[in-house]
């Protein structure tokens, strides 16, 4: 009986550390990162947004956009997100590969979307703000960073969740080409 006693002492901690090693795996990136989204394969959802961009001349977004023939990378970002710093840098090269980059800020305000251009880069052609995160429901999206490669007639062909990094770069290089085709 006592050592009966015993297990049920140690089971709490034995399911605890359970779970930070399951945790722990997802976070290092040795787990699954990358869920097949529902939208692959079907039109970017109609949209328009109002530019937050603090440069004038550089519009808002709508789907409509995604509709002019060449493939685009929709990336998903907010100044507030930590992650969405880290793949400044990415995107940044990206955009220097070739890859045509649009936005949509979400729950942002325009001071600190201008501050996050200012010290990050800015990548994109079109910023469009999505206040209410309505578009970004609308993409099934889980939060921010993520992005989608949308071919030239507006068919998402790629979705990257979380932060693009470096080692991300040529599988949406790759995604990029292929929405060309």
């Amino acid at each position: 009986m006592g050592s009966m006693k015993r297990i049920w002492l140690w089971a709490p901690l034995l399911l605890f550390g359970a779970v930070v090693v399951v945790m722990a795996s997802n976070l290092s990136g040795q787990g699954p990162r990358k869920p097949v989204s529902a939208l692959v394969g079907k039109p970017v959802p109609r949209f328009s947004l109002p530019s937050i961009s603090p440069d004038p001349a550089q519009p808002g977004l709508g789907s409509a956009t995604f509709n002019q023939g060449s493939p685009r990378l929709l990336n998903i970002f907010a100044s507030w997100c930590v992650p969405c710093i880290a793949e400044a840098p990415q995107l940044l090269k990206l955009a220097r590969a070739g890859v045509q980059i649009d936005a949509i800020a979400v729950r942002d305000r325009p001071q600190d979307v201008a501050r996050f251009l200012r010290r990050h880069g800015n990548p994109y052609q079109r910023i469009g703000s999505d206040p209410a995160s309505q578009v970004l429901l609308a993409l099934g999206s889980s939060g921010v960073p993520e992005s989608y490669v949308i071919d030239g007639r507006g068919i998402i062909r790629f979705h990257h969740i979380g932060d693009i990094r470096e080692d991300d770069i040529p599988e949406i290089l790759e995604a990029v080409r292929a929405a060309s085709r």
